[in-house]
């Protein structure tokens, strides 16, 4: 088995014991004995997650180095290759030309033999002429001198041919031997370009057997990376968080809500209202929500015909326009403000994500909107209110500010997501979706949304809850 595998699963077990292996001391306790209060304080948590990636990044790194090495190698070995093409081609090119000039020498040579035996028959048809005229007394001797000086001179003549018939036999054997010195190097360049071949068919080979393992590899380091994602979110998700964790989260990325509303005649008047909040979505839509007894408006009969309705939402230096509101479906009191993706990345601030088991933890962390405080609370399951928790006023441990539940308050789960908002000072709206109904349009001009009529219906509804949740 690859190293790098076996030691990325080895890390990936001993993270799996570590998060499985906790004990919970509390259920070891004597269940006769009184409950003891327990504070933990939050330290510097390993990261996991961070060494196991640190690791996987390294095994990835050493498998990149290895297979950048072979494809060093095997470009290499095509450069050897190709110049030994270039060689071979070369010693071809040679030998052709060599076996053209032998062929070409072969000529001449066959030629000089055919002038060389023509001079010899003309010396023997010349000295059978000397003879005959020897013997023929009437011949005079200039014509014997003439054919004497001819005789020597064919002499001379083929003396010449043979040697240079003699010349050209030496240069043919010099010929043959640099022909079979070519041949010689022909076949060792053969030989090595197949020996080439052979080590680059192998070498690609190992580049395909290392493209696999590292595939491999690659799959395995990410499986273990989901897994350890899952296994970080499922301990995340089920290790409580302290309130003084929740509050600072809260305090960093908090939405400052400002109101204004205008109307005219002669009881007319402005009103503004402030309240801090936050982001909340549900994976598709983004609100900040708020009481709405935060705002301007009032659930009344008759209600107010308001003109001009404005409002902005800001987080430090950046800030978004209100362009409307909504009311809940299941209570007309909590406020649903909606904001856009692009508003929201305008704002810089979190986005809290609604709580999906908030029967997870008994306990959760109230934090006030308009006063500073935060605590711990105890919230009870009432049957009669599907919709809402009930707090345990028996069970208050303020931690900061003078701690004192009331409506409009946000309320976070243990693991940091949004739970609900106090509807009055006993029962919390747990935010499960964003059920909006009978929206509000905000404008400089806001006559024709009949505020009014909208208010005083939200009124009739709230009226006929029961009188716990009013």
């Amino acid at each position: 088995m690859n190293r790098s595998i076996l030691i990325v699963i080895c890390d990936f077990l001993l993270v799996s014991l570590l998060a499985f292996s906790t004990v919970d001391i509390n259920k070891v306790a004597d269940e006769g004995a009184p409950p003891t209060v327990k504070v933990d304080i939050a330290t510097n948590q390993v990261d996991s997650g961070k060494d196991l990636a640190a690791v996987m990044r390294l095994a990835l790194n050493d498998e990149r180095r290895n297979r950048e090495q072979l494809l060093g190698e095997l470009t290499r070995t095509r450069e050897v290759m190709s110049a030994r093409d270039r060689d071979v081609q070369k010693f071809q090119e040679q030998l052709q030309s060599r076996e053209q000039e032998s062929a070409r020498l072969q000529q001449q040579q066959a030629s000089l033999q055919q002038q060389y035996a023509a001079a010899q028959t003309n010396i023997e048809r010349l000295n059978q002429q000397l003879q005959g005229t020897s013997t023929e007394a009437v011949m005079s001797r200039e014509k014997l001198a003439a054919m004497e000086a001819e005789a020597k001179r064919k002499s001379e003549q083929a003396s010449a041919l043979q040697r240079q018939l003699a010349e050209l036999s030496s240069s043919n054997q010099a010929v043959v031997a640099e022909k079979q010195q070519l041949s010689t190097q022909l076949q060792v360049a053969q030989a090595e370009r197949r020996a080439a071949t052979e080590q680059a068919g192998r070498m690609a080979e190992d580049v395909k057997v290392e493209r696999a393992e590292k595939a491999k590899l690659a799959e395995g380091v990410t499986a273990l990376a989901t897994k350890s994602s899952q296994l970080a979110e499922q301990i995340r998700s089920n290790q409580p968080l302290a309130p003084n964790t929740i509050f600072n989260d809260f305090v960093t990325n908090r939405v400052e809500a400002k109101f204004n509303a205008v109307r005219s005649g002669l009881f007319g008047n402005t009103r503004r209202k402030d309240t801090e909040t936050v982001l909340v979505t549900d994976g598709t839509n983004t609100f900040a929500l708020c009481h709405v007894q935060d705002t301007p408006l009032t659930l009344w009969d008759p209600g107010t015909d308001w003109e001009a309705l404005t409002g902005v939402l800001s987080h430090q230096w950046e800030s978004s326009p209100i362009r409307s509101v909504y009311f809940s479906m299941r209570d007309p009191r909590i406020v649903w403000i909606p904001v856009t993706d692009a508003e929201a990345r305008q704002l810089g601030t979190k986005v809290y994500r609604i709580s999906a088991e908030p029967y997870k933890f008994q306990d959760a962390v109230l934090v006030g909107t308009q006063d500073p405080y935060y605590g711990e609370c105890k919230f009870e399951i009432d049957l009669t209110t599907p919709d809402y928790v009930r707090l345990d006023r028996n069970f208050l441990r303020g931690l900061f500010g003078k701690f004192n539940p009331s409506r409009g308050d946000l309320v976070f789960s243990k693991t940091g997501e949004l739970l609900g908002i106090m509807a009055n000072g006993t029962y919390c709206l747990m935010i499960r979706t964003f059920d909006a109904a009978s929206p509000l349009q905000f404008g400089e001009n806001v006559r024709s949304e009949r505020t009014g009529v909208i208010l005083s219906q939200l009124y009739s509804q709230l009226v006929q809850f029961p009188s716990k949740l009013q």
